[in-house]
């Protein structure tokens, strides 16, 4: 019988093993994801610059709007380093960007007319952008959670430094008839 051993704890001469880590298509989620999430964070800081006189609610909306864009780096950089957990709280903030971009951006272009206040960036373009936004936090949300759903979390015990893959066949022999 097996001492109880504390979890996460591994025996001694064994390391810990990602098997799903390891597949092309968990990988390429993972750049996916992201990118998605380094391109939300630089839509948000160019809205954020480009409209930062003209933001309503003043200079406290402009720091929302950085915080926003600072935690979308940081999710990006948790999901560079395979935590399923930002993949979660990243699509929960995307709801709430979708909302916010989508309540905003026709307010953007109906500053068309005369006597309104201009922006750093063209107030067309900081429509677009906001309108960009919509697909690129459904893209979020959805790839995020196909993401969650590859099981990046499942570790495995392999002995320590044989590197084989326990889910694979076994190659064949040299010598051996290959099978018709």
């Amino acid at each position: 019988m097996l001492a109880p051993m504390a979890v996460g704890e591994v025996r001694p001469g064994y390391e810990l093993w990602h098997p799903n880590r390891e597949k092309p298509q968990v990988q390429t989620t993972r750049a996916f994801v992201v990118l998605l999430l380094l391109a939300t964070a630089g839509i948000v800081l160019l809205v954020t610059i480009g409209g930062w006189s003209l933001l309503q609610g003043g200079v406290g909306m402009a720091f929302i709007s950085l915080i926003y864009a600072v935690l979308y780096l940081v999710f990006a950089v948790m999901v560079a380093r395979w935590s399923r957990g930002a993949l979660t709280v990243s699509a929960a903030f995307s709801i709430l960007l979708l909302i916010f971009a989508a309540v905003a951006a026709p307010s953007w272009f109906a500053r068309d007319k005369s006597g309104f206040d201009t922006a750093l960036l063209p107030d067309n373009l900081i429509g677009l952008l906001l309108i960009l936004l919509i697909p690129l936090q459904v893209l979020v949300i959805v790839v995020g959670l196909i993401a969650f759903n590859q099981d990046w979390h499942v570790e495995e015990e392999r002995p320590i430094g044989s590197g084989e893959d326990y889910g694979a066949e076994p190659p064949p022999d040299e010598g051996a008839p290959l099978p018709a």
